[in-house]
């Protein structure tokens, strides 16, 4: 697989949250993603940002274009050096929620993405990665 582009971006506050929204859109748009596609990745950008942010104290998302047999896509990488998920099986349930939030954090994401990997160790963080594919 060839990454052809990438950028880190800090999610440090709310306004972080939309910037990497934006910065993602714009990304799926220079792609020629479809609308419904352009709203699925920035949809779970969205969720994983926020996650980032509420769960993990902040931490960074690094937005990649892929290319891999004949295809590209869009991978996202959310990491924070937060409490970490004791138990992601539990925390991958739809409707699951530690935040008083609807629980489709990462659930929803997982969904909306073609590619969805998630590394998660107590008192270390959480790395999730997802990709869409065009």
């Amino acid at each position: 697989m060839a990454t052809l582009r990438t950028d880190t971006l800090p999610i440090r506050a709310g306004e972080d949250v939309v910037r990497v929204r934006h910065v993602v859109r714009q990304w799926a748009l220079e792609l020629k993603f479809s609308l419904i596609e352009q709203t699925k990745i920035v949809t779970a950008a969205s969720e994983l940002a926020r996650n980032t942010l509420d769960h993990g104290g902040g931490g960074s998302a690094l937005i990649a274009t892929v290319h891999e047999n004949g295809r590209q896509g869009l991978r996202l990488t959310f990491t924070d050096k937060g409490p970490g998920i004791a138990d992601i099986a539990q925390a991958l349930k739809e409707g699951f929620t530690t935040g008083g939030g609807l629980g489709l954090g990462l659930s929803g994401a997982r969904k909306l993405c073609s590619d969805f990997e998630i590394v998660s160790k107590a008192g270390e963080g959480t790395r999730v990665t997802v990709t869409r594919w065009k």
